[in-house]
């Protein structure tokens, strides 16, 4: 069977760094921290007091109060990432366009989570009366109602589902997106992640953990990837949003094409529900998967988008996978970990990583690590982790890789295209 190539025809983000795609892009790659104090409830006593949030949204401006009404904040950067997608791609433009092969596949790793904590709330302060619910809870609250949300507003009736793998979600649709594009069971694929977890419940959770960086006094740069002194991630929020289409489908409409989708692999550890394998034996597994299932050779890849969550465990693991399959080839490689600028977006990181793989590829500039102060001798210094400025270069193909707790693994291919 000859499988069919799938491209990225569209993009669309809300994130720390900028509430659409030309934002996001321009403060990617001028490595701007998106990291602030948190404004969106008390953090007296609370461990960690910032984290990455959106800035300068106000949802009056994208929602009418009806939709305001059914939507989760979540929900609403949902929307907005996958307008600008779709519009990106003018794929509504096409009149032959056959609604019945255009699907949504959108992912959270949380979901409703700021309406889950508010409904309870209600319900607790109000003598546990059930009436305090509101009739629009649960359609708030389901990880999947976004992408049934899209599909209603543009009339897309093609396959329609969520995937959750914690903060590879994300990846681990587009993977399944690529996949059914290739198998030619759709045309087109509306596939996004989104995250709006800067909540009392999310932070008071992963600060319980440890998880969360505790820097409260230097909150700009405390998601520090492969700094001796990093001390754990920095939650961020926001939605990414990429329109995929097969090749052929994407010629026909005369559609730009922002790069090509070679390939994708997911795996597990099976080590532990929250710590990585030290060894990085399923993450070097996971890398070598990607690369044959998008027919490259390892020293095709000029970039990788990494993990790198800013953990003392996780930074090493991943780097430790990446010298085991490159070897040498490894230091002719930039890396680069992008939530040193975005935070942690959970579910939505997976595809604001690759919209960032994508942009450098479409720009050839390496988007930078920030917040690199101290050398952590646990690192090879003869990498380039591309601290502090982005780099200039001609990138032909990146691997971007992401993980989520209970082990799952994920990693994806993009290329430059060539006809």
């Amino acid at each position: 069977m000859v499988f069919k190539r799938v491209v990225v025809t569209g993009i669309g983000a809300i994130t720390p760094l900028g509430n659409s795609i030309k934002a996001f892009s321009q403060n990617l790659f001028q490595g701007i921290s998106g990291s602030n104090a948190i404004t969106k409830f008390d953090t007296t006593l609370f461990r960690t007091k910032f984290a990455c949030e959106v800035k300068g949204y106000f949802p009056e401006n994208y929602f009418d109060k009806k939709e305001l009404k059914k939507l989760d904040t979540f929900g609403q950067y949902a929307f907005i990432s996958a307008d600008e997608a779709i519009k990106d791609a003018q794929i509504l433009d096409f009149a032959d366009l056959n609604m019945k092969r255009v699907g949504v596949l959108f992912t959270s790793g949380f979901g409703g989570v700021e309406t889950f904590q508010d409904e309870l709330l209600q319900y607790y302060q109000n003598g546990k009366n059930p009436r305090y619910f509101s009739p629009f809870f649960v359609p708030r609250t389901l990880l999947d109602i976004v992408g049934g949300g899209i599909s209603i507003k543009y009339g897309f009736k093609g396959m329609n589902f969520s995937v959750v793998a914690a903060c590879a979600s994300s990846t681990n649709a587009l993977i399944d997106a690529m996949n059914y594009i290739r198998l030619g069971k759709a045309d087109i694929l509306i596939v996004g992640g989104s995250e709006a977890s800067i909540t009392e419940v999310a932070i008071g959770a992963f600060g319980a953990m440890k998880a969360l960086s505790e820097r409260n006094d230097e909150p700009q740069t405390a998601s520090r990837p492969f700094d001796l002194h990093r001390d754990g991630f920095v939650m961020g929020e926001g939605s990414g949003c990429m329109v995929i289409e097969s090749l052929e489908h994407a010629q026909k409409r005369n559609a730009k094409i922002y790069a090509e989708l070679a390939g994708g692999a997911m795996n597990a550890d099976a080590y532990h529900i929250t710590a990585p394998d030290p060894s990085g034996e399923s993450v070097a597994n996971v890398m070598i998967e990607a690369l044959e299932d998008a027919c490259l050779p390892k020293d095709a890849i000029d970039y990788i988008n990494v993990h790198g969550t800013s953990t003392p465990l996780g930074d090493l693991a991943e780097i430790n996978a990446i010298q085991k399959v490159f070897d040498e080839q490894a230091y002719q490689l930039n890396i680069s970990a992008t939530k040193s600028m975005t935070g942690h977006l959970m579910g939505a990181a997976g595809i604001v990583e690759a919209i960032a793989s994508v942009l450098a590829i479409h720009e050839n500039k390496i988007p930078p690590t920030i917040n690199h102060f101290t050398h952590d001798d646990a690192f090879d210094n003869r990498l380039n982790f591309t601290f502090h400025h982005a780099q200039q270069k001609k990138v032909n193909a990146v691997l971007s890789n992401n993980f989520g707790f209970g082990g799952h693994n994920a990693s994806i291919v993009f290329k430059r295209f060539v006809n």
